[in-house]
Parts: C-alpha cells; structure tokens; sequence
C-alpha cells in the first residue's frame, strides 16, 4: 500500500461519516485529520466502485482495497507528461489558484497523468531544492516586504565638506521580487511614511498587505501577536486602503522576501557605488534608480525571465488603483489640555473647549493646521502657527462673561499673589493684564506662585520686586532670578550719558538739503 494511502480502517470512517452521518467534506476532514481532496477522492472512488453503507459484512479490507484502488497497467515515464511545476508554483501565485484546481486542469490535458498524491509530492520536493524566499508561495498583489539596509551610503556637504550618511530604504514584491530602493537622511517617520508614498508610485498600485520590520518609526511598540502601530503609519495605511502586519520579533522567516531584496540591493546597487562621491541626496537617488532599473530587468538565474518581466505578469494586475488624492503627512500626539483650556504644540499654544480641561486629547498635526480629537471626535480646529509663545484663542472656546471653569479666575491668583507680597500681587496682575485674554495668562501665573514652593514666599517676593524694577514680569526671568540668588542682591541700574547735539561727526539736518 502507498504510503500516503490511509488504512482501510480510516477510508471505512470516511465513508461512515459521509453516507451514514451526511456530513460536509470539510467535516470530515476536521475528524479525520486528512485533507478535504483526500476525502473527496476517497468518496468518489466508492461511488464509481457501486458501494453504499453500510458495507457488505462479507466485504474483507483486501477486497475493499481492490475495489478502490483497482490494478491499472502502470505507464512508464515515457507515456505520463511531466506537470510543469515552474509554470505550477507561478500559478499558484494567483488569488484563489489551489494545488488541487492545478491537478485538475493538469488530467484535463493529460488524462493518463500523474495521480494528485504524486502531483503535490514532486511539487513539494521541487519547491524544496528553492531558495527560502522562493520556497514561501506568495500570491499575486499580496505582500509588499520593506526594510532598510544594513549597510549607507555618505553624502558630502559641496559648501562645507561634511560627510552624512545616508540610509537604503528597500521594499520588495512578494510575488516578482520586483524591487525598489531609495536613499533617505534618517529612518524617522517622516521619512518612512516619503518612502512608503513614493514605493507606491514607483509601482503604479498597492499591495493587500505591507509587511515592515519592527521599525521603531512604524511600530511603537512591538509584540509577538500584537504590535502597536504608530498612529501616523497607521493612518497612512487607512488612506492608501492596505493593511500593516509587521514581521514578528526573532521570526526572519516572515521577511524573508526583505531579508533578500536587502541582500540583493547591497551587492548589486550599493557595492557599485562604493567608490563613488555624491554632493546630495537627489544625485545618490538618480543614481540608484539607473541601477535599479538594471536589476530588475537582469535575468534569473535559477528561473526563466526577470523581476520586470514577472511584475507585468503577476503583481501589476493584481494591484490596487493609488487613491486620487496623496496622504497627507500628519503626526498625531498625546496632550493635556492645562488649566488655560490651551494646549502646547511646539511651543505655540492652541484653544480648545474649556470644558476640557485637564484631560488627554489626541493631535494631528499637519504642515498647516492643528486638529484636536476627544476619543475621535474633533473637538478644534486651528492654522499652525510658528510662533513660539504666542495663543491661538478661538472665543468659542472661552467660558461665558459670568463663568469660570473649574475654580479658577483672575481673582483667585490675585488673592493668592496677595498673601505673598504686594510685589508678587503686582507681577501677577501685570501678566494677566498683558493677555487678550486673562485666561491666557493662567499659566504663567501658576507656574510664578509656585516658585515659593521651592524658594519660599519671601524669596519670591524679593524675586518680583526686582523683576518690577527691571520689568520683566515673566516666569523665566523671575525663575532665573531665584535660581542665581539676585532676589538678595540690590538693583543696579545705570544711567546713560545723554549725547552731545554739537558734534563734528554729526552732520545736521541741513547736510541732506
């Protein structure tokens, strides 16, 4: 009996579970632990046999095998076709192709082939003598595999002479191994998400899936079985419609295709340009889109055509169509929302409902606008602003005349100022008075009253006595003032000599006349 051939006993099982329980092949299977092919086959032998259940008792396991498995005249080597299983395993690179459906369409052609049992084995032993990155069956527009190289390249400053290294960005087509590679300054986020945008030009559509390495900038924090994926890349992802599954941690064999295609790109692009000079990173990219073309265009070695050649055949149709619109770059961030009902965003200080104070709220920030999100919901809407220091205050977002939120007010910080000093009192109303808005100055106001807890009260009062007299009323200066003990030093201020209106250097009105 063939190996693979299972015992009488099992085939009875499958039979039983088929005719006698009525149950889906699937089913069957699942008990059976054999594939859903077998059961079929096994199924199908029975009926061309005439048997029904139950089975005759006179029915022995040799009769049974006989029955199944009738002695046929064994064709020699000469008269079977040899399947093609090149043309096989590129087939199977196609959406919904089966090792089955490929058997199939193979009897079709040649009825007196090979039986599938003897189909999958020389197909499996053949995948076997492959490459790793071969030997994983990938399908048409599946995956798109990107990393960086190991190895940079250095850029020369032509003004200055200074030498920058520049990083590889690779990614790589499942299906073709059809390549694309870039040069970057850093492997920071916005540099992953450039490179991602235009691999997806390069290939004219989108993969189902992009698969990253654990890459600081596109996974924040990674897991086995659950990575967190940075909320940029993510929304990046939303926008072009493909899904992120990041290779898992000490798993290289879920990037195999990255592990290679880096490879192949360091010996074939970058060992080329080893001896080169570049004067900026434009130059280095034109030169590895010469080299690259080169690449994929050169023949297989082990395999019939090139990664070109491939892609037109098997990826390029089965990409998806680029969105009319490009994503647009955004970083998302974490803040709390101070008692100011503002919240700081690179220095610069954004309103938002002053309902919201003291909770965290998520931002998007673009090049020109600041968005706020309370647990999705947009929540402020702003134009960036560069200006650092500076309040973007929509008056929607203030209390009303006769409303404070929280316990907090202009008052309140005045009566406490007052129980410090009446210099202390003084810097506070001047810092309140210099705001549009009072409430833009809560900050500041807080952050001077709590300087006596670390200084004391008397301190801080001499601090603003001195702030006064030099008139900086500001949180640094006063801060700065206590942090170089000059509230106990006395103020010296001195006087300008007032210029002399007769000079021979000075040349009057009349010189211009």
């Amino acid at each position: 009996m063939p190996a693979n051939r299972l015992s009488m006993r099992k085939i009875k099982e499958v039979l039983r579970l088929k005719w006698a329980n009525d149950l889906s092949d699937r089913k069957i299977a699942q008990s059976c632990n054999v594939s859903r092919p077998a059961v079929a086959n096994y199924i199908e032998r029975a009926e061309q046999a005439g048997l029904s259940w139950p089975l005759p008792n006179t029915l022995n396991d040799t009769e049974l095998e006989r029955l199944l498995f009738p002695t046929r005249h064994k064709l020699s080597g000469r008269d079977r076709v040899q399947p093609d299983l090149l043309k096989v395993h590129q087939e199977l690179q196609k959406k919904n192709v089966t090792l089955f459906l490929l058997w199939q369409e193979y009897r079709e052609q040649h009825p007196k082939g090979y039986q599938y049992s003897w189909f999958c084995d020389q197909y499996r032993n053949w995948l076997g003598t492959r490459d790793l990155s071969m030997r994983q069956t990938h399908r048409a527009g599946e995956k798109l595999f990107v990393d960086y190289a190991g190895h940079t390249l250095p850029v020369i400053d032509p003004r200055t002479g200074e030498i920058r290294s520049a990083q590889i960005f690779v990614a790589v087509l499942g299906a073709s191994n059809y390549t694309y590679a870039e040069s970057t300054w850093s492997q920071s986020l916005p540099d992953w998400i450039g490179s991602h945008q235009r691999c997806f030009s390069f290939f004219g559509g989108l993969p189902e899936q992009v698969v990253p390495d654990n890459l600081r900038s596109g996974v924040t924090k990674a897991h086995r079985y659950e990575p967190d994926l940075n909320p940029t890349y993510l929304e990046m992802a939303t926008h072009y419609g493909v899904t992120i599954i990041p290779a898992r941690v000490r798993k290289p064999k879920d990037k195999a295709k990255a592990e290679v295609g880096v490879q192949i790109v360091e010996r074939w692009i970058l060992a080329s340009l080893r001896n080169h000079s570049f004067f900026s990173l434009t130059e280095l990219n034109q030169a590895i889109q010469q080299l690259l073309l080169k690449l994929n265009q050169r023949p297989f070695k082990k395999l019939p055509g090139s990664r070109a050649e491939l892609f037109q055949s098997l990826d390029k149709p089965a990409l998806k169509a680029l969105p009319i619109a490009p994503y647009v770059y955004a970083e998302w961030k974490l803040v709390r929302v101070h008692i100011d009902y503002h919240v700081d965003i690179e220095g610069h200080y954004y309103s938002v409902p002053y309902r919201l104070v003291k909770l965290q709220l998520d931002v998007r920030i673009t090049e020109n606008t600041i968005e706020v999100f309370n647990k999705g919901d947009r929540v402020a809407s702003h134009l960036r602003s560069w200006l650092k220091g500076r309040h973007t205050t929509l008056n929607a977002h203030r209390p009303e005349a006769h409303q404070y939120y929280g316990d907090w007010s202009p008052e309140r910080f005045i009566n406490w100022a007052g129980k410090i000093g009446s210099a202390t009192c003084q810097v506070i109303t001047v810092v309140l008075q210099e705001r549009r808005h009072p409430e833009q100055g809560y900050r500041s106001c807080l952050g001077i009253l709590r300087l006596a807890k670390a200084y004391s009260d008397a301190r801080l009062e001499a601090a603003c006595a001195r702030a006064l007299l030099l008139g900086t009323c500001r949180y640094k200066s006063i801060e700065s003032i206590l942090k170089h003990g000059l509230d106990s030093k006395p103020v010296v201020v001195e006087e300008e000599s007032a210029l002399p209106q007769q000079h021979e250097n000075v040349r009057g009105s009349d010189y211009y006349h």
